[in-house]
Order: structure tokens, then sequence, then C-alpha cells
């Protein structure tokens, strides 16, 4: 196969894998991830084929979704070797998955290639924004998370096993995580991207607390 028919093959074989999720991680978040990190790509002047991988694959080895929490992607691995991709591209896309996830405020970015930042930042434009919004709350739905508790104060983790272990409210994970993203983007053409849909947030957080406080009813 040509490395065309690689990506063609891999985008079919992750829609099956996802088509089914209802956490915000199904195959049209895949979907965009991709589609994105190629428009970024092109900005940024990176290798297209292990971009397009990495996007592909990104979360099938995601710790969210598997009993252990661990985050090594030997699923990506094995269909890297099932369609005779060459070690070191394998080796490249693979250490981008790895290192792909936000893991605390507070937790150093491991990423190190330009085709790793491209595919993080891609993932980070999904979390934010009006989908960002809705995805926020579909995770938060499927972990039947409340969507808000004044009792419980955000927190700004400074391990990954913080994070990996918090159980606070949908409303929360935006201060702990979605809020932060802008400044946390990697690539000129994602930070400008990110500007708008930070300011989605924004107004949303404050019509949500407007509506919760009952201050927009006259």
């Amino acid at each position: 196969m040509n490395q065309q028919e690689i990506v063609q093959k891999t985008a079919a074989y992750i829609e099956k894998e996802f088509s089914g999720d209802s956490s915000g991680h199904d195959w049209w978040h895949i979907y965009r991830v991709w589609k994105n990190s190629i428009t970024i790509c092109e900005h940024e002047k990176a290798d297209r084929f292990i971009v397009q991988l990495a996007a592909l694959l990104h979360d099938l080895d995601d710790w969210k979704f598997n009993e252990t929490g661990d985050e090594t992607p030997l699923r990506a691995r094995a269909w890297l070797d099932s369609c005779n991709v060459e070690i070191p591209i394998a080796d490249r896309i693979c250490e981008i998955i790895t290192h792909i996830s936000y893991k605390g405020a507070n937790v150093e970015n491991k990423m190190k290639s330009l085709e790793g930042f491209i595919v993080q930042d891609a993932d980070r434009l999904d979390a934010i924004g009006a989908i960002g919004i809705g995805r926020a709350f579909a995770y938060g739905g499927y972990k039947n998370r409340p969507m808000y508790d004044p009792g419980s104060t955000p927190q700004k983790h400074v391990t990954f096993e913080q994070y990996k272990n918090s159980k606070s409210a949908t409303i929360n994970h935006f201060y702990e995580k979605l809020l932060l993203l802008k400044d946390m983007m990697n690539t000129e053409t994602a930070k400008r991207i990110a500007e708008q849909r930070h300011e989605v947030m924004v107004a949303f957080l404050d019509q949500f607390m407007n509506e919760w406080e009952g201050r927009d009813i006259n």
C-alpha cells in the first residue's frame, strides 16, 4: 500500500471502532482532529503522513477508556505493523500518541516533534469553543458527573495521577483544563484559532452562572 491507501484504510478502521461512542470521543471528534491537523500541517510545513496517522490513531489507546489507565499505544502499534508502516515512522507516530493527552495544569508537556505539536493542537482545538462545550457535557454525562457543584472548587492538578483520578463537576473542567488550553497551543496557526474559541467559552460560562443564580431574570 502507498501512504494515501494506508491513511484511508486507517480512517475506515477508526470510523468503525469509534462509531458507537457517546463520550465526545467518537469518530466525528477524530475526523475533526484529522482534518484540522491537515490544515495546520499545510501552514506549518510538517510531515503530512505522520500527522494524519497520528491524528487518526490518537484516541485508540486513550487512558480514559481502558481499565488500566495506561497510555502505551499497543493497539496503534499493532495497527501500524499490520499496515507495514516503516518502523522509524511508526515509532514517531507512537511517540506522538503517548504524549498527546493533557495531563494536568502543572504537568510538563513532553511532546517534542512539530508533527506532534500539530496533532496535539488539533486535538485541543476540538476541546474548546462551541464543540468543546458540547463535548465537555457529553463526557460529564458519560461519567455520571454533575454539571455544576457550587461546593466544589476547581483544582490545578500538579500530577497526572491527580488529574486522572479527578471526579469533579463539568463546569470545574473548564477551569481545570479547557480555559487553559488557549495559552498551551504550540503552533502559531492553532494560537490564532484558539483565541475566538476561548471567547466563546468565556461567554458561555458567564451566561451559565447568570442562569444558575437567576441573575438573568428581570
